[in-house]
C-alpha cells in the first residue's frame, strides 16, 4: 500500500524518502501545461462562497488547533520535480498565503526562498508572474489594494490581466489580505504546522495526458467537497474526536462505496453526499421544531449550525447522521429493489401503496441526485416536501427494521402515503402561512405511525384532519375484515381517490370494486348518469362556485374527497345509491340509464335543470366542471371557462344553445346581445330588454314547484322572442 506523508507547505519542498522501495526527493513543484487554470479567485457566486469558507477555515486553523487539508497526490520525476495530480488549487492558495505572510512580516528571503521553486507552466505569463512576484513587496500601509499595486508595476504587462490564473491569483491575494490582516506571527504559525495535508507520491507511473484528463475531469465540485470534508472533520473533531475518526473513514470508504452506485455522468459521489447531508440537516431542523426557510443552505454553514462544538445537540446530530447513512446497509446493493419497490408502486397493485405524481419509487436515488438546487443550494422544488416526508418514513423503518415486521410496515407506509396524498394544503414549512410550519408535527406523526403503528391525537395540527380520521377508522376496520383488505387497497390506489375512500365508505365494502368499474367508463357519461340519481354537485368554500363532473380527473378528485367544501354528504349519497343500484357498469349501461331518465322526465313533463344538463352538450364543454348557479334559481346557471372566476368566455348554457353567436362577452356571457336588445334566461323563462334595461318582451315557462313543466329550449325554438 502506498505511503503518505503528513507535512506543511514548506516541508513539501524538501520532502524525501531514502528507503530502498520507491525513493524520491522533491526539489520543485510545477503545475503542468495540461492542468486547468487556478480557479479559487473567480467571481461567480459558487466560487466566491467556496473561497470565503476555505479562507475562513484556514483563518480559524492558524488561530486554533490547526487543520488537515486531506490528500494531495503527485508524480515525482527523477530530477525532483513534483507534478501535482490533485491538489493544485490548495497548493496555489497556500503559495499565495505564505507569500503574503513573508512580505507582511518582513521575513528574511532565505526563509521563504522555497517559494521560488513553485511554478506554473499553464502559460508563460503565469510562469513569469509566480517568479517575479517573489521579489515584489507591497506597501501594506497603502490604501491601494495589493492587486492594484501589482498591476501598477512596470513589469506587469496589461495583457497579463487576461490570463485567468493570474486574475484569480490577484483576487485571492486581496482576499487573503482581508482575511488574515488581524493575525500576528502568521509566518511562524504557517511553518509551525497549523496547516498540514497528506502527500501521496505516485512515482514513475508514466504520467500521460489521458491520466491528467481523468484526474481532473471532476472539476470544481471535487475541490468544494474536499473543503467540505476538511472542515467537517475538523469541526466534529472538536465535538467528538472518536466520531471524527469514524466519519473520516466512512466518508472515504464505506459511504463512498455505497454512493458510488448512484453516481451520475460525472462519476463522482460528492454531489450525492452533499445532497443527502442537506436532507439530514433539514430533518434535524424539523425535528427540533424549526424550518430551513430563511436559513443558510450552504453546507459549511450547516456544519457550523448542527455539528460544531457551538451546537448544544451536536453529538446527537452526529449520531443521527451516522445512523442515517448506515441504516441502508440492511437492504444490500439494490435498496430500491429490496426496500422501496417492495412496498411502493407507480401502478395499482393490491399489496403495495401507489405513488401519485412520482417518476420512480427510488426515493433515495432521487434525494441523492436532486435534493438541492445547484444555483441556490436550497431544497429543489423537484424534491417536494411530500418526498421529504416519504423518505423520512422509510428512513425510520430502516433504522428500526428489526423491530417492525414487513407486514406491519406495509400497512403503515400505506397510511403515511394516504396522509401525504391528501394533505397538499397542510404540508408546509413556512412560518408565515396559515397554520404555520407543520413539518415538525407531521414528522412526529409519521415517526409514530412507522415505529409504533399509532396515530397520535394530542400533537399540534399536522396532516389533513379528515384523512387522519379516516386512517384511524381503517386501522380498526382492517382487523375484522382481512379478506376485504386487498379490495380496500385497490380502492385506495385509484387515481381519483389517492387514498381517501370516504366517498364510498368502509361500511360499503361490497361497493369497492364497483367504484373502479364505474370510473373506467366514459367520464362524460358518468357525469350525466350520476345526475340521474340526484344533485351530486359540491359547493366550494367561496359559497358560489359549484363543482360537477368533467372529463378531467381534477373535477372528480374535488367531488370525491371530504373537505370543508360543502355538500359532501349529498355527493356520497348519490354515488353510493348509484353504485348499489347496478351490479356492473359499462358505457352501454350508462347510455341506457341516461335515456331512461330523459324519457321519464319527458313522460312526466318535469324538466329540472339536471334534465337540460344531461341532454345538451353545451352544459358540458369539457373544461373543469365549474359552474355558478344562482341561489334559488337553478335555471340561472353559468358555465365557467376558467377554473376560478367568471370571464368573458363564460356563458349561460340555455342562451348558448339558442344563439351561440351572440353571447355577450362584455357581460361575462350572462345574456345575448342582438342589435340593441338583450335577452336573459331567468328562473321562469326568457326576457328581452332594450339597451336601457326596460323589459320589452318575455316567454314564460310553465312550472310546478319551481320546476319546468315545459321543455324551455323547445318552446323557445317554436316561439322565439327574436326572429333571425
Amino acid at each position: 500500500m502506498a505511503k503518505s506523508y503528513l507535512c506543511t507547505f514548506r516541508e513539501l519542498f524538501s520532502l524525501c524518502e531514502t528507503g530502498e522501495e520507491n525513493p524520491f526527493e522533491i526539489k520543485r513543484i510545477i503545475i503542468p501545461l495540461i492542468q486547468r487554470d487556478y480557479a479559487q479567485g473567480r467571481s461567480n457566486p459558487e466560487i466566491v462562497r467556496i473561497r470565503k469558507r476555505f479562507l475562513d477555515a484556514l483563518h480559524r486553523a492558524v488561530l486554533g488547533e490547526g487543520i488537515c487539508l486531506d490528500f494531495i497526490y503527485g508524480d515525482i520525476k527523477d530530477d525532483g520535480v513534483l507534478t501535482p495530480l490533485d491538489g493544485q488549487q490548495r497548493l496555489t492558495t497556500l503559495f499565495l498565503l505564505h507569500w503574503y505572510a513573508a512580505k507582511k512580516e518582513n521575513i528574511p528571503k532565505e526563509e521563504y526562498s522555497f517559494l521560488s521553486d513553485f511554478a506554473y507552466e499553464t502559460r508563460y505569463s503565469a510562469r513569469d508572474f509566480c517568479k517575479i512576484i517573489i521579489d515584489f513587496t507591497p506597501d501594506f500601509t497603502s490604501t491601494d489594494t495589493v492587486s492594484g499595486q501589482i498591476i501598477d508595476q512596470a513589469w506587469f504587462p496589461l495583457d497579463w490581466k487576461n490570463d485567468p490564473t493570474i486574475g484569480s491569483m490577484l483576487v485571492m491575494t486581496d482576499e487573503i489580505v482581508k482575511c488574515f490582516s488581524d493575525v500576528q506571527n502568521l509566518w511562524k504559525l504557517l511553518v509551525g504546522g497549523k496547516i498540514k495535508f497528506y502527500f501521496l507520491p505516485i512515482k514513475n507511473m508514466g504520467l500521460t495526458d489521458e491520466l491528467y484528463i481523468k484526474m481532473n475531469s471532476r472539476g470544481r465540485p471535487l475541490t468544494r467537497f474536499e473543503h467540505f470534508k476538511a472542515e467537517f472533520e475538523h469541526r466534529i473533531f472538536q465535538t467528538d474526536a472518536e466520531a471524527a475518526k469514524r466519519f473520516e473513514s466512512k466518508i472515504d470508504l464505506k459511504w463512498t462505496d455505497f454512493l458510488w452506485r448512484y453516481r451520475g455522468g460525472d462519476n463522482l459521489p460528492d454531489k450525492l453526499f452533499l445532497n443527502y447531508f442537506k436532507f439530514i440537516c433539514d430533518i434535524i431542523c424539523y425535528e427540533e421544531g424549526g424550518t430551513p426557510q430563511g436559513r443558510s443552505y450552504y453546507e459549511f454553514d450547516l456544519i457550523e449550525e448542527y455539528f460544531s462544538a457551538h451546537c448544544r445537540n451536536a453529538v446527537e446530530h452526529l449520531i443521527f447522521l451516522e445512523r442515517s447513512f448506515d441504516a441502508w446497509d440492511t437492504f444490500g446493493d439494490d435498496v430500491d429493489k429490496n426496500l422501496f419497490s417492495e412496498f411502493l408502486s407507480l401502478d395499482s397493485v393490491p399489496d403495495k401503496a401507489r405513488l401519485f405524481n412520482y417518476n420512480s419509487t427510488d426515493l433515495l436515488r432521487d434525494c441523492f441526485l436532486n435534493y438541492s438546487d445547484e444555483t441556490s443550494g436550497r431544497r429543489s422544488n423537484y424534491f417536494t416536501l411530500s418526498k421529504v416526508i416519504m423518505l423520512y418514513a422509510f428512513l425510520q423503518y430502516a433504522m428500526n427494521v428489526h423491530a417492525v415486521s414487513k407486514e406491519d410496515f406495509s400497512e403503515r407506509i400505506r397510511i403515511v402515503n394516504n396522509l401525504i396524498s391528501n394533505s397538499d394544503d397542510e404540508i408546509n414549512d413556512n412560518e408565515n402561512r396559515v397554520g404555520g410550519n407543520r413539518l415538525p408535527a407531521i414528522l412526529l406523526q409519521t415517526k409514530s405511525i412507522i415505529k409504533d403503528g399509532v396515530i397520535l391525537d394530542k400533537i399540534p395540527i399536522n396532516y389533513n384532519v379528515f384523512q387522519l380520521e379516516e386512517e384511524k377508522e381503517k386501522l380498526g376496520w382492517r382487523r375484522p375484515h382481512r379478506k376485504e383488505i386487498p379490495a380496500l387497497n385497490l380502492l385506495e390506489n385509484h387515481r381519483l381517490l389517492c387514498g381517501q375512500i370516504s366517498a364510498v365508505g368502509l361500511e360499503n365494502h361490497d361497493l369497492f370494486e364497483r367504484f373502479s368499474e364505474l370510473f373506467s367508463c366514459d367520464r362524460d357519461k358518468v357525469t350525466c348518469a350520476l345526475l340521474t340519481e340526484g344533485d351530486y354537485s359540491r359547493l366550494e368554500r367561496n359559497g358560489w362556485r359549484r363543482q360537477l363532473g368533467s372529463e378531467k380527473d381534477s373535477a372528480w378528485r374535488f367531488l370525491l374527497h371530504r373537505s370543508i367544501a360543502g355538500r359532501f354528504d349529498e355527493t356520497k349519497k348519490c354515488l353510493t345509491s348509484f353504485l348499489t343500484r347496478y351490479p356492473h357498469f359499462d358505457n352501454d349501461l350508462l347510455d341506457t340509464v341516461i335515456r331512461e331518465y330523459m324519457s321519464r322526465c319527458e313522460t312526466e313533463d318535469r324538466y329540472d335543470w339536471r334534465y337540460y344538463f344531461v341532454k345538451y352538450k353545451e352544459f358540458r364543454p369539457g373544461r373543469d366542471g365549474k359552474y355558478w348557479i344562482e341561489t334559488g334559481s337553478p335555471y340561472c346557471i353559468y358555465v365557467l371557462w376558467s377554473s376560478q372566476n367568471m370571464s368573458e368566455n363564460a356563458y349561460q348554457p340555455f342562451l348558448k344553445i339558442i344563439d351561440p353567436d351572440d353571447i355577450d362577452r362584455t357581460d361575462l356571457g350572462r345574456r345575448l346581445r342582438i342589435g340593441r336588445s338583450y335577452m336573459y334566461c331567468r328562473k321562469d323563462g326568457f326576457y328581452l330588454t332594450d339597451e336601457n334595461g326596460k323589459e320589452v318582451g318575455s316567454l314564460i315557462i310553465s312550472q310546478s314547484d319551481g320546476i319546468d313543466t315545459e321543455e324551455r329550449i323547445e318552446k323557445y325554438k317554436s316561439i322565439p322572442l327574436i326572429r333571425t
